[in-house]
């Protein structure tokens, strides 16, 4: 059980085997070193020492329990942190670094979940900030950020090893089945000047299975009382190529029916295997004993599941960052460049519908099932029937998962790169940033703050994402045999004063960003930090945020199943929004119509004429940067003389120019006249899936509380509750990402290092409520759930055995929807450390 840090103030306190001094320090929430209980915003710090306590199977994992931390899994091995609601399966609001360089896969705008970044063994500690930190981080930081901090070479040295085991999908319909990982680690110093380290990790384990079947169309053919089983336009949340792309509405026999092509079970096209190979080496030079410069270089390959509107098979997908520190007590600059290729990756969805389309083209299967239901009902049969002997014809000849013509079409399809015919997922990218700080008071300006009291720090950065063009996922309008280049500058400034005899601290930031598509963005951030006594902190702080369009909402066209999803930049998108109907409601206008037809006994051109009101103009516009104002206050502090540790938190945060998706199509005519009989029919129109933004105003609030509780003999309680509440919207035109955030999630601990002897344990008990999801995949409730993690530890000398367990009784439970059932992880760790 992870999530309170305790305020960094040098106390005792006692217990019946030893005296704790208490001095956590932290340096990401002012980008300088400082005592936690001075940080001007909400903080936490989670120490080696807490994930070698918790019951998760890995350092990541255990973050879930930190105060403020949702966790969403798309994957076992793609997990995504979010904090204070707006989340998504891929979170381009929340950043997360490795000792400050940020580790996203440049294409997606955020991280692989930890794919690319340290293994336990060379943990050090993760600060997360739950909230906007764009002042001193830059745009996108909006939600919130990590930063990973690993070991340092010259200060931990040696040889360690770690072997972990287990087991995962027990009492499933798809059958148990095996996870190991290997790490190691190696650090050296030669002569005090120089030191080495390295890393590397091997995951092997197969994910949770993804199989909702809640039909997303349910009402397509209530007009004819098709429901159910018997609806032939179903569309399961699981199952692929059956979607709103993949349907036409058939009139037969005097009826309109709108039918779907039969689609895939994810699981039919998804190899659930997972596996990440990871390593990372650093050399780092002492100029002098506080002055250094350091190399790294991290490079992974990995295979899993991921998730945006679609679901993805990441396979052989291939990351690399390399990077160049320098680091004085005043002056920081750093280097780095992320790579990525996106190796034999797929489309779930382009590969099921493009199956089927191989099997038998839509013209050719439609006409199929239109003879085979007409030549049913002459033959007696009732039209729910009809229409299932009707299916059961047209698929006739159709590849059966599990096949060798069936894995032969996934492997030819997978490697071509246009989403009408094929399935490939081809991205080449880089991610190019520099940034420096320069703490002008540690020494340039000593003077200066010696006659005003005043601290001052300034920095800036630059980074450019690059982005090779491959006809499908990305093309440059610009210049097509030319790579894509999308870039943002920023510098800020932060100014701290102390007063009262540093009872008070006083702190102001004032941060600029550029990119060459937007006006320049301005990020304040005002701070109060007052500690009356050691034991006592109180904090406030405003902060104003910009979050740019990530590379993919920026320059995205892909043609997905005749539907285009197309990037909001004008360069991209001219001419579509001007000229466009809302999606939304072109399928209530089809909708009425069919009504019309089918209950109303009206012809089809009547039933066009009377419901073509209901067509709406589009009236959204090209992208702008999102917004952000939040305000926050919040508390630490230790009662009993250090016995019982607290940290309290409130927010009220105000989004405007949320970036989302909304679907719009074209008439292929200009003919006023003709619009809604072109807008009828599939067929006539130009189909497309648009970035710009909501228009909704959105005001959410919340608050979060850990305590920690230190008992005799060595036992600790820790618990900590997370409130989130999305409060009201100027107006709801569903296009901004839906809050997807629980109102209460809580987490309760009881461990003990020292249990018995060399025996620790921890119980870890999680319960989070249900909430609403919404996506572009599906929409609706999430039910509640609850977990309970242990662990079992025997600590000998340099040998750590542990025995736990995540979701311990095997309850399965859904995340977030779409996604995967996820049940209990049981494995066996051992770390020795030479």
């Amino acid at each position: 059980m992870l999530g309170l840090t305790v305020p960094a103030v040098a106390q005792q306190v006692e217990d019946t085997t030893k005296v704790t001094r208490l001095q956590d320090v932290v340096v990401t929430a002012s980008r300088l070193e400082e005592r936690i209980a001075a940080s001007p915003v909400t903080i936490e710090k989670v120490t080696a020492a807490d994930f070698k306590r918790s019951p998760a199977i890995s350092f990541f994992d255990a973050l879930e329990n930190t105060k403020g931390v949702q966790m969403i899994t798309p994957s076992m091995g793609f997990k995504v942190i979010n904090t204070r609601g707006f989340a998504n399966t891929t979170n381009v609001r929340f950043v997360q670094l490795v000792d400050g360089m940020d580790n996203q896969a440049p294409h997606l705008g955020a991280p692989i979940a930890n794919a690319l970044g340290p293994n336990d063994l060379d943990i050090e500690s993760v600060e997360i900030i739950p909230g906007a930190a764009s002042a001193l981080y830059g745009m996108n930081a909006i939600n919130g950020l990590a930063n990973f901090i690993t070991k340092d070479p010259f200060k931990n040295k040696g040889f360690s090893v770690q072997q972990k085991i287990g087991f995962n999908r027990v009492a499933s319909d798809f059958g148990t089945k095996p996870f190991t990982e290997t790490s190691l680690r190696w650090a050296h110093v030669f002569h005090s000047r120089f030191a080495f380290k390295v890393n590397a990790t091997f995951l092997r384990g197969t994910d949770w299975v993804a199989n909702d079947h809640t039909d997303l169309n349910p009402n397509a053919n209530s007009s004819t009382g098709l429901t159910g089983a018997d609806n032939p336009a179903r569309d399961p949340v699981n199952a692929y190529g059956n979607e709103s792309s993949n349907r036409r509405t058939l009139s037969l026999n005097g009826k309109n029916y709108v039918v779907a092509r039969t689609g895939y079970d994810e699981r039919d096209v998804v190899d659930y295997g997972i596996r990440n190979a990871k390593a990372d080496a650093s050399i780092a030079y002492a100029i002098t004993p506080d002055m250094r410069i350091s190399y790294t270089c991290r490079i992974a390959n990995l295979d899993n599941v991921y998730q945006r509107a679609n679901r993805f098979r990441l396979d052989d997908y291939r990351l690399q960052q390399h990077g160049l520190t320098f680091q004085s007590p005043s002056v920081v600059i750093r280097a780095y460049v992320n790579l990525e290729n996106t190796g034999k990756s797929y489309n779930a969805r382009s590969m099921s519908e493009n199956i089927d389309k191989s099997f038998k083209k839509d013209d050719v299967w439609y006409s199929d099932y239109t003879n085979a239901y007409k030549a049913a009902v002459t033959n007696g049969e009732t039209v729910a029937t009809a229409h299932h002997t009707a299916r059961d014809a047209a698929d006739a000849g159709r590849p059966q998962p599990g096949t060798p013509d069936f894995q032969n079409l996934i492997a030819q399809l997978g490697d071509i790169n246009n989403w009408d015919y094929g399935a490939a997922l081809r991205v080449q990218s880089r991610m190019v940033h520099a940034e420096g700080q320069v703490n002008l008071t540690k020494q340039l300006l000593q003077s200066f703050r010696t006659a005003s009291g005043i601290d001052m720090l300034v920095g800036f950065d630059h980074r450019t994402y690059i982005i090779v063009p491959d006809g499908n996922y990305f093309v440059n309008p610009k210049e097509t045999d030319k790579n894509i280049t999308y870039g943002r500058s920023g510098a800020f400034v932060q100014l701290t004063r102390n007063f009262f005899s540093g009872k008070l601290k006083l702190g102001a930031t004032l941060r600029a960003d550029k990119n060459e598509y937007y006006a320049l963005k301005w990020n304040p951030r005002f701070t109060a930090v007052f500690a009356p006594v050691e034991e006592h902190a109180f904090r406030f702080s405003y902060q104003n945020g910009y979050r740019f369009p990530s590379v993919f909402e920026a320059f995205s066209n892909v043609n997905s199943g005749g539907v285009t999803r197309v990037g909001g930049l004008p360069v991209m998108s001219s001419g579509i929004f001007e000229t466009a109907y809302k999606r939304a409601s072109i399928d209530a206008f089809q909708a009425a119509v069919n009504t019309g037809v089918n209950t109303n006994s009206l012809t089809r051109n009547e039933a066009i004429v009377k419901n073509q009101n209901l067509l709406a103009k589009n009236d959204y516009t090209y992208m702008e940067p999102e917004h952000i104002r939040s305000l926050e206050f919040g508390y630490r502090g230790q009662l009993l003389r250090g016995v019982l540790s607290w940290d309290i938190d409130f927010y009220y945060n105000r989004y405007d120019q949320f970036i989302a998706q909304v679907e719009m199509n074209i008439p292929q005519t200009t003919n006023p006249d003709s619009i809604a009989f072109y807008l009828v029919d599939k067929q006539k129109q130009d189909r497309y899936r648009m970035w710009t933004n909501s228009h909704t105003v959105t005001y959410n609030y919340g608050s979060s509380l850990g305590l920690v509780y230190r008992m005799p003999a060595n036992f600790k309680i820790i618990g900590n509750a997370t409130y989130s509440r999305l409060q009201r919207k100027t107006s709801n035109d569903g296009l901004e990402d839906g809050f997807n955030t629980p109102q209460w999630i809580t987490n309760v601990s009881l461990g003990n290092d020292k249990f018995f002897g060399h025996v620790g344990f921890m119980v870890t008990y999680r319960w989070q409520s249900s909430y609403y999801w919404q996506s572009f995949l599906v929409n609706g409730d999430v039910p509640a759930y609850q977990t309970v993690d242990a662990q079992v530890s025997y600590q000998w000398s340099k040998v750590l055995l542990k025995i736990g367990g995540s979701n311990l009784f095997n309850r399965y439970y859904n995340s977030f929807l779409g996604g995967p059932s996820i049940g209990g992880l049981y494995y066996t760790s051992i770390t020795v450390q030479l």
